[in-house]
């Protein structure tokens, strides 16, 4: 009997041990968009692109990785704070470039570290963000459409979101 209770007691200290590890891997507890929008959407900011959204068209897993620079512009009066970068997916990652200085990559949140960026972009000044998706990442699984967003959060109002899509094959 006390054998049974102790693998009982053991199993539940593991069950909540893994609790645990699963809560601290969550991202912030704050409520974004990316959470709650459908990719592609876009919402009134200071933080803006000239094309928030590339297809790809068909690429194929031996081919390799492939990338699209997205220019972003603070059309603001005032100077903005890049705060984090991240992705919706594992297969995809985003670098901050801002004239000469450069910050990533940086992927989904849980799957690695993302810290804080925190480069400012004054008003009129643009950057870069470099996606890159790489379609051998989901194995044979990942063939056929995708759709995949960077969100670029900032503290001048909702996350702007850059989104790539594709299809592919193997």
């Amino acid at each position: 009997m006390k054998k049974q209770q102790n693998v009982i007691i053991g199993f539940l200290v593991v069950i909540i041990g893994f609790g645990v590890l699963v809560w601290f891997a969550q991202p912030s507890g704050e409520k974004t968009e990316e959470n709650t929008s459908a990719p592609f959407s876009s919402s009134v900011s200071v933080l803006s692109a000239q094309e928030q959204a590339f297809d790809f068209g068909s690429i194929s897993m031996a081919a390799g990785k492939v990338s699209k620079e997205f220019t972003i512009k603070n059309s603001g009066s005032n100077s903005i704070t890049i705060n984090q970068l991240s992705t919706s997916c594992m297969c995809t990652e985003a670098t901050l470039k801002i004239g000469d200085r450069q910050k990533g990559p940086y992927g989904m949140p849980g799957h690695g570290f993302n810290p804080k960026i925190n480069e400012t972009i004054g008003p009129g000044e643009e950057a870069l963000v470099e996606v890159v998706f790489d379609p051998a990442a989901h194995g044979p699984a990942g063939v056929g459409r995708i759709e995949r967003v960077v969100y670029v959060k900032y503290n001048g109002g909702d996350p702007l979101e850059l989104g790539i899509s594709a299809t592919v094959t193997p």
